[in-house]
Order: structure tokens, then sequence, then C-alpha cells
């Protein structure tokens, strides 16, 4: 059942300080008062490498809330090119080092016999470790000027039977979805949050820092701190070209987060605070 005392932690993705590695990520979390790390399983070693991630949140006195499985396109080849291997093996970090939830990408259109068991895959090893698999929202992909379906069953979760899904606010601009639909469409299903913004001017996927996008951003987070979500919410901002900035921007986004998750005192009145 959730906690719904408990106050919803606000974490960062180490994808918010690439190309670093996770050891940054984990000082940097420390540093600027997150609660935790999302830790993305890539290339560098110590992603995968559980007695590491272990010391490095000890050591800075942060919790790893999730772990992300290496589902994206990039990281095809990390941990196993199985990709029922890659979910298998991060299940086991994520119970290595103590993480609730393990985020993933849905099947990718040319793995199909991956797609056609992938539902009943997911909910099998749910019931089978305790560990929440939550199947990420994605986008078509643009290719020659038209969308391409990339994912399968389907990029949309919601109308997928995934007991538990990571809503990614970047992902819903670059697909035009509407986002606190989709936030109220899956109800208890909403088990993850990926806090970014994104622009309706362009099909990139953005993850700005949030405020600085047209997503509702703080419609979604002011919803869950009211709504008993049991998940956690996690910043996953792209500094890879705003190196010097990456510190205040940052800094920036969990203090949005806080305060529209009512866990930071107001602003003074006549200061906007909405999302953009």
């Amino acid at each position: 059942m959730p906690d719904h005392a408990r106050p919803i932690p606000v974490g960062l993705s180490t994808a918010s300080v690439y190309p670093e590695g996770a050891a940054a990520a984990f000082e940097t979390a420390a540093r600027l008062g997150y609660d935790g790390v999302e830790v993305m399983v890539w290339s560098d070693p110590v992603s995968q490498n559980a007695g590491a991630l272990l010391a490095l949140a000890e050591h800075h006195g942060v919790d790893i809330v999730s772990i992300h499985a290496p589902t994206l396109l990039l990281t095809q080849r990390v941990m196993s090119a199985d990709p029922w291997g890659k979910v298998d093996a991060s299940i086991e970090l994520a119970q290595e080092v103590g993480a609730p939830t393990v985020v993933l990408h849905p099947p990718f259109r040319w793995q199909k016999e991956y797609a056609r068991t992938f539902a009943d895959g997911v909910a099998e090893r749910e019931d089978d470790t305790g560990i929440v698999l939550a199947v990420e929202n994605m986008f078509p992909w643009a290719a020659g000027g038209r969308q391409v379906q990339a994912y399968l069953p389907h990029w949309d979760p919601v109308p997928q039977p995934y007991d538990h899904v990571t809503v990614d606010l970047s992902h819903t601009a670059t697909a035009r979805s509407d986002a606190m639909q989709m936030v109220l469409d899956l109800d208890e299903r909403l088990a993850h949050i990926h806090l970014a913004d994104g622009l309706l001017t362009t099909l990139k996927d953005d993850h700005l820092v949030p405020g600085r996008g047209t997503q509702p951003c703080a419609e979604v987070l002011q919803h869950v701190a009211t709504s008993g979500f049991a998940g956690a919410v996690v910043l996953e901002v792209g500094t890879r070209k705003r190196p010097k900035e990456r510190e205040e921007d940052l800094r920036e986004s969990l203090d949005f987060a806080r305060r529209h998750l009512g866990q930071l005192a107001a602003e003074p009145s006549g200061t906007s605070a909405g999302s953009a």
C-alpha cells in the first residue's frame, strides 16, 4: 500500500551528468541535496557494478532509487545482446543495490520475438522478484519527413497491460501526447516519473530543465503530490551541451521539483512558478 505520509523522493539520473559517469552523478546529487540517484546502465563500468554503486551510495549518503535497464538504441550490447538477458541483469542489479524499480523501454520494432512475449515476461518477472518494472512511454521516430513506429507493441503504454509505467515528460513533448491526460489515465499504474521538459517546435527529445518547455511539469507534480503516488520523481535533464551551466541547471531542476511537490515554501505572491 502507498505510504501517503512519505515525501516523494526526488532523484537525479546519472544520464543528467553525461558524458561524466555514475561517480560524478552521486557526488552531484549529494552536493545539491537530491534524495537519491537513478543509475542509467551503459558502458560506464561503475553503472554495472553493484559493489561500486553501493560504495558510492554509502559514501555520499544517497539512496539508489531505480535502475534504468540498458534498453536504449546505443546500449544494445551492454550487459547482454539478448533483450531478456538485459532485463534480468538489471533486475539482479536492482536487487543487489536495494533499488525497488527498474525502468525499461518497450521493444524496438525489429525485436519481434521479444515483443511477442514482452508484456507477459514483464508481469512474470515482477511477480517472481518483487521488483517494479516500469515501462517508459516513448515516441514515434521521424524519418524522411514522416513518423515511423519504432516500438512494439507501441510507444504509448496507456493501452498496454503493464502494471507499472514510467512517464517521461520530455517524451510526451516529442510524441505530442497529452501528458496530464496520460498521468490521469494511468492512475495507480503510474509508478515512476522522469521529470524534464520539451518543446513542440521540434521532434527532438529535448530533456530540458523543467519549466523551460511546453509540458505541464508543475501540474503533474502537484497532482502526484496528493494522489497517493508511491514512486519517485527523477530528474533526467540533458546537460551535455551546457556543461558550464550544469550545476545551476540541476539545482534549478531540484528546486522546481521540490516546490511543486509541496516540499518547499511557496514563492512570494506575484512570482510566477508555472511550467511555461
